[in-house]
């Protein structure tokens, strides 16, 4: 496995968080009772401002549950991939690094031994390699 396939679940949860952040901004603003202020005359009318916005909302939530069922996926992939790791210190830090997203210093603070973070990190590098 390489390092781009063991970094995709970190990559899916961020988009998964941006899509959240954009899903939250549009029901606020589809449920909003203020007005903008643009400098703009204003033209009375009606609005329907959920109207405007129930399509990309829904957009985004079928999105949202997509990536959602390719993160479960892509997790259920990288467990089985750890898993089958012979060196019970080299599955700690594939988990700690690929399946919980932490940091090079933080892996190597949990991992401990007076191992630094490019220790840890060229070792990884060095198993990608041979395997």
């Amino acid at each position: 496995m390489t390092k781009k396939e063991l970094s995709q679940l970190y990559y899916l949860n961020r988009e998964i968080v941006q899509i959240q952040s954009r899903l939250s901004e549009l029901e606020s603003l589809a449920t909003s009772s203020t007005y903008k202020i643009t400098g703009m005359p204003f033209v009375p009318g009606i609005s329907d401002k959920v109207g405007r916005y129930v399509t990309e909302i829904a957009d985004l939530k079928a999105l949202l549950d997509l990536n959602l069922k390719k993160c479960f996926y892509e997790l259920n992939r990288l467990n089985k991939y750890i898993e089958s790791v012979e060196d019970v210190q080299m599955r700690m830090i594939l988990c700690l690094r690929y399946v919980n997203g932490l940091s090079w210093q933080q892996v190597a603070a949990s991992v401990g031994g007076g191992n630094s973070d490019k220790n840890i990190q060229m070792s990884v590098k060095r198993f990608l390699k041979r395997n």
